[in-house]
């Protein structure tokens, strides 16, 4: 697989089969992505990696947290801006009702939005978790650092044949993360990835997923 057939057929992944995944192929994307680019060449980025036991017993803990506080608790960073508007806001939208859709599930079916989202805690059936983290004082340029490293890992999963789903949800309960992957306070939680092989039948895994044409995010000049 070349580049570009991995980025054009990455997605985030939402429904995963029922199949382990070796860990020799998670230290050999692992090992490839700490080529990733990163300022000052700084590395900014931690991560934990779970499966089995260890995952099932956090995920339990992370679900009995979401029963107590449905709405978060312990949040570190904002996942999206308080005043995201225009095509933003738009495309944020979109998406969600795109993948509403292609499950069945019409706007009044509130029962049926908050099932599909719960679906998180149990990474949609991926059978690792990827959990990453920085130092406090790191800033918005280690932040980018992160998400070029998480990047170039999701394009080496799709060399192995592999898929994942980043989620930033689990930062709702950034303290909560911190304390059950022994993280301790100089850290601040990011987000997780769940990794695995994706059901290839599954609508969730289906529906089309645009992006704005590129003079809509795109300025040329000297051309």
């Amino acid at each position: 697989m070349n580049v570009t057939e991995a980025v054009a057929s990455r997605r985030s992944v939402r429904q995963f089969l029922d199949k382990p995944v070796d860990q020799e192929i998670l230290e050999r994307v692992l090992a490839k992505a700490q080529r990733a680019p990163s300022g000052g060449n700084t590395q900014p980025w931690n991560a934990v990696v779970l499966t089995g036991a260890p995952l099932a017993d956090l995920t339990a803990k992370i679900k009995a947290k979401v029963t107590s506080a449905p709405l978060g608790d312990g949040h570190e960073y904002d996942i999206y801006p308080k005043d995201l508007e225009g095509r933003y806001e738009e495309q944020r939208r979109s998406i969600g009702k795109a993948m509403f859709d292609s499950l069945g599930l019409a706007r009044e079916d509130s029962a049926g939005r908050i099932a599909q989202v719960a679906k998180n805690w149990d990474s949609f059936g991926a059978p690792v978790q990827l959990f990453t983290y920085t130092a406090k004082y790191m800033g918005p340029p280690q932040w980018s650092d992160m998400g070029m490293w998480l990047q170039t890992i999701m394009l080496l999963l799709r060399e192995e044949g592999l898929d994942s789903c980043a989620q930033e949800i689990w930062a709702m309960y950034g303290t909560t993360m911190r304390a059950l992957l022994n993280i301790d306070d100089d850290h601040i939680f990011f987000c997780g990835m769940a990794i695995g092989y994706r059901d290839a039948d599954a609508a969730v895994n289906n529906f089309t997923v645009p992006r704005v044409e590129i003079d809509q995010a795109i300025r040329w000049d000297g051309f």
